[in-house]
């Protein structure tokens, strides 16, 4: 008897392992709607607490499986906060809604935080999830925890997720005396001479703006001691920036500040199936040619308030599918083929 199932039911068929949720740029402030940078884009400062809450209620109630977790992209609260005083009120309201979640949410960290806060800071705050980290795992004695924010997590037996911390060279949340601001401004003014930092005009380089940040060396280290590890335990890897790194999945402006070194340690592993991030606002998505699926959430900030942006991500043992709401398209991330997933 043939037992092969027929074309297309597989997927409805197989169980999920796990899920996940995901959400990117909620930039929540009690503000008027504005508009971005560029003032050609609407931004719902008010409305995307809401969008959140609404978010939240539907994992929820989501039972085929309920996500383990969910992994904030970053930019929690919108830059305009610091200007109105209103850092720690609009960071409290926005964590206050989260603890209505049944499930560990991970933070990362963007831009926007570093314009309400300072590194210090965050470290002191909820918004420091590290505590949710793997300990199995050690550190190992050649590679230092460093300054930067940065942990992995196993949600599922042989699936390992990595935040990264993309503002670990930057010069936002930094102490301007300090000697790692003046490196990452000498950095930043090398590939970028426009007075303002923040225009990417001329540039051939666009990424080097000052809104993006870049990787340490140590935080590489790290990174591809990590992977390492998940290679020689066959374990499936996602990895979550606020900044993307594939520019063919993002507006180059966007990315981080040396993507291409953070891709160089990702291709030098079997491991890594995706790669997370947000601060795009548009999103985007693309396969890159190691066959790793770079996803940019679309932001919840100019999410007009008849729609929606977050997604669930459903884990199987050969493909991961991104089942978005509202401006977030519905995704199929299908593994490497040269090395399946067997239990």
């Amino acid at each position: 008897m043939d037992e092969k199932p027929s074309p297309g039911t597989l997927s409805e068929s197989s169980e999920p392992l796990f899920s996940f949720g995901v959400i990117a740029d909620i930039q929540y402030a009690n503000l008027e709607d504005g508009y971005n940078y560029q003032g050609n884009r609407r931004r719902y400062y008010r409305h995307s607490l809401l969008h959140l809450q609404g978010a939240i209620e539907h994992w929820n109630k989501e039972s085929t499986p309920p996500p383990c977790c969910v992994l904030q992209l970053g930019d929690i609260i919108d830059g305009y906060n610091a200007q109105y005083k209103a850092s720690e009120r609009s960071l409290e309201l926005v964590m206050n809604t989260f603890q209505m979640l049944q499930v560990p949410v991970h933070h990362t960290w963007g831009n926007h935080e570093f314009y309400n806060f300072s590194r210090d800071y965050l470290t002191n705050s909820k918004l420091n999830t590290k505590f949710l980290e793997d300990q199995s795992v050690h550190r190992p004695e050649n590679v230092s925890s460093g300054s930067y924010y940065a942990y992995h997590f196993v949600p599922f037996p042989k699936f390992r997720f990595i935040l990264l911390d993309a503002y670990d060279l930057s010069v936002l949340g930094v102490d301007q005396s300090s000697p790692k601001y003046q490196q990452c401004l000498r950095m930043l003014k090398e590939h970028n001479p426009n007075m303002e930092l923040n225009s990417p005009q001329g540039l051939s380089e666009p990424q080097f703006v000052q809104f993006n940040g870049g990787f340490s060396q140590e935080q590489l280290n790290w990174l591809n001691e990590v992977l390492t590890f998940s290679d020689t335990n066959q374990e499936k890897v996602v990895i979550v920036s606020h900044l993307p790194i594939y520019p063919k999945a993002s507006d180059t402006v966007c990315l981080a500040w040396n993507y291409r070194d953070a891709l160089t340690v990702i291709w030098s592993h079997e491991c890594v199936v995706c790669f997370f991030a947000g601060h795009t606002h548009d999103g985007g998505y693309c396969k890159d040619p190691f066959g790793v699926h770079h996803v940019n959430l679309e932001g919840v900030i100019e999410t007009a308030p008849d729609s929606q942006a977050f997604g669930t991500v459903y884990v199987y043992p050969d493909k991961m599918m991104l089942k978005g709401r509202g401006r977030v398209p519905d995704r199929i991330m299908n593994y490497k083929k040269e090395k399946a997933f067997h239990f």
